[in-house]
Parts: C-alpha cells; structure tokens; sequence
C-alpha cells in the first residue's frame, strides 16, 4: 500500500506569500480523528503514540508518519484508515483538513499543563518543543490523582477519556453459528451432499457465537466522591458508548438514578450535561444500602444484574444501615456474574477498608479495584472484561 505524501512539515508550513501556517491542532487531536474515523485507537496507544511524538523530531514529516502508524495501527487493514485520516489531518491543501477538523468537535491544541501562552513576538520554532513538553505531561497526568488536578490537567483528562475504547466483557449466546470446529451441523452437511452426489465430502460443523455481556456501572455521586464523580461518569459514558444496549448505569446517592438513557449519546459534554440534569442528589449524603436495595427491587432482580458483571464506584462511607449494605450486597452476588467494588482511595498507600460500608461489602465482591486516575481506570476496562467470580 502506498503512502500519503508527506513533503510538507506537519508542525508548520509556509504558503505562496511566505507567511508561516500552523496546520497542527494537536497530536490528541490527531489520534481523535482517528478515532472518529472508526480506528480503534486505545488508551495505552495513544500514550505510547505521544510518547514516541516526544522523542522524535517533529519537524521531520516521514519521523511523524511512522512514530503514528507503528503505535496506532493494530492490524493491517488500518493502514488504509491512518494513511487517509493522515493526510486530510496533516496536509490540508490536499487532504481537506479544515472540514475534519470542523468534524472532530472538542479537539484542543496539545499544550503543557501549566496552559501559558507564547509571548508576542517570541520565536514560533519553540512550538514543537511545547507539544513534546504536553506529550510528557500526558505521561504524568495518567497516573496523577483525578481529586487533585488543576483545571489545565483536568481538561487534558476529559480529552484522554475521551479516547477510551474499552472492550466488553464476551459470554457465549445460544445462537450456533458455522465454524471450523465444533459440533456436527446435520442440516449444512445433508445440503452439501447435493452438489456431491450424496457423498459427505465435506462435514459442516457448528459452534455457539459470542455477544457482549452485561455491565453495570453503579456510581457513587455523594459528597466525598465529588472529586471523582466527573471523570468516573465520563468513564462510564465511554464504556456505554462502546456497547449501547449491553450496559446500564445508575448514580447513588441519597436516591437512585438511571442515567443509561443520558450515557448514550454521542457527544460527552452533552451526555454529561443530561446526566447532571437527571441527577437531583449530587453532592449529597450516602446512603448505599437503602439505594443498592432500590436498584435490586427495581432493577436487578428483574433481570438487569442477571449473570451481568457489576461494578460500583465508590469510597464505602454509609451513613445508613451498614447491615443492610451488607445484605443487598449478598443478594447482588447471588445474581451478578462478578461483582467489582472500585475505590478511588484504594490505590494509595497505606490504604485500610475499614469504612462501615466497606467491611460490609467487602465479603461479597469478588475484586477490590483502585479508580483514581487514568492508569487505573485503564486496568479496570481490562478487569471487566476479563470479570470472573472468585
């Protein structure tokens, strides 16, 4: 397969009157288009893409080809997608880049996390070293606690959950489908043997296909999880966009709330927007017992928790009935497939789960999980989809 033309810079090119022209919204952005254009880009590979744009040079065009293609292509039948994606990006005049920016809504310009702004008259050549210092400030924030960002970082941390590609949890269906291995398919095989003169020739075999597994995202939106509350409800809007119909998310609180309906829509701000409107509890009190019940009595029982795999979001402080959470939470395990009890304060040191509400739940949960930042939340796409009762 060919390759785009890349003989102009990426970071900068000069027109017809001599004037210099930025054509780069940022490396996010990039990865961003990509992902509007159906290339499953992840998050680990979309660091390790801003990683490898740190250490090359980013004036040199065919250095920024390949550092993007060897870490964002999984698969050869991407390249095609990269190369166009490429090109209308990277070389406007060829490729249209102004109508694909103007569809990637949201992309911001990769900049350092402080967010300064370049001094009038101070030398454009030291962009690149700008977006090389925010590919390194990616690196941090990944592993930075979501409850301590500053504005800047947490605006970098909506765009990296925004690239959030989780893969759902498979079960095997009842449907049966052709395979090469399985079970003897009588109905295929008799068939062939029409063409064959009656002779078995060839024996079609059959095997059950595979369908996405339910999810459940329960989050907490009481007072001591408002820190988190953002970035876990835009974790939980990437998870629902990837599988739609396959999972279902609530907030807790002094109430319970579906939000599946408002996590379904493509734009994140939008989605969360609703979310926020449909949420009359946030930032109240907690009190999880009496809301898990709800959800049960509504919700679990009738199907929705059902052999799904079920996963709540929050730092276990109860101010109701700590047995009762204890209760709900058994009555849960007892329907979920696995159940995984995700705590923002579990990834620091000298952590102990001796709230109330933890040491209730704790004996019916099949993993403790931290959720503090976005490495973390990036280890919990693969625990759920790899969710086995213990």
């Amino acid at each position: 397969m060919s390759r785009p033309s890349v003989h102009q810079s990426p970071g900068r090119q000069r027109d017809a009157a001599g004037e210099h022209m930025d054509v780069l919204p940022g490396f996010v952005g990039f990865t961003r288009a990509l992902a509007h254009a159906g290339l499953p880009v992840a998050t680990d590979r979309a660091a390790a893409y801003l990683d490898a744009v740190r250490r090359i040079d980013v004036a040199a065009p065919e250095q920024v080809y390949w550092a993007g293609r060897l870490t964002l292509c999984s698969d050869p039948d991407d390249f095609a997608t990269y190369d166009a994606v490429y090109t209308r990006w990277f070389d406007p005049a060829r490729g249209g880049g102004t109508e694909l920016r103007r569809e990637v809504r949201g992309t911001a310009e990769l900049v350092p996390l402080g967010g300064t702004e370049p001094a009038a008259g101070e030398d454009d050549s030291e962009d690149d070293t700008v977006h090389a210092v925010g590919a390194s400030d990616t690196e941090v924030l990944r592993s930075k606690d979501i409850g301590e960002l500053t504005e800047a970082e947490r605006e970098h941390l909506r765009q990296m959950m925004a690239l959030l590609r989780p893969d759902p949890p498979m079960r095997r269906s009842l449907r049966l489908r052709p395979a090469r291995r399985g079970a003897l398919d009588p109905h295929r095989t008799v068939r062939a043997m029409l063409s064959t003169g009656g002779e078995p020739v060839r024996l079609a075999r059959r095997s059950r296909s595979a369908r996405p597994r339910r999810v459940v995202l329960l989050v907490d939106v009481s007072g001591s999880m408002r820190p988190y509350a953002d970035a876990l409800l835009r974790f939980a809007h990437a998870v629902t966009r990837r599988t739609p119909g396959a999972v279902e998310s609530f907030t807790l609180g002094t109430r319970l709330t579906r939000v599946s309906r408002q996590l379904r829509q493509r734009d994140p701000e939008r989605a969360l927007a609703a979310a926020g409107r449909a949420v009359a509890d946030f930032a109240g009190g907690t009190r999880l017992g009496d809301t898990l019940r709800a959800f049960l009595d509504r919700w679990g029982q009738r199907g929705v928790a059902r052999q799904s795999v079920v996963v709540v979001f929050s730092d276990g402080w109860e101010r109701g009935d700590a047995e009762l959470l204890g209760e709900q939470m058994g009555r849960m395990r007892r329907l979920a497939h696995a159940v995984l009890w995700v705590n923002p304060h579990a990834g620091k040191d000298g952590y102990a789960p001796i709230q109330l509400g933890m040491t209730a739940a704790l004996p019916h949960i099949d993993r403790l999980l931290a959720g503090h930042s976005v490495a973390t939340l990036d280890r919990l796409i693969r625990e759920i989809r790899d969710a086995r009762r213990t």
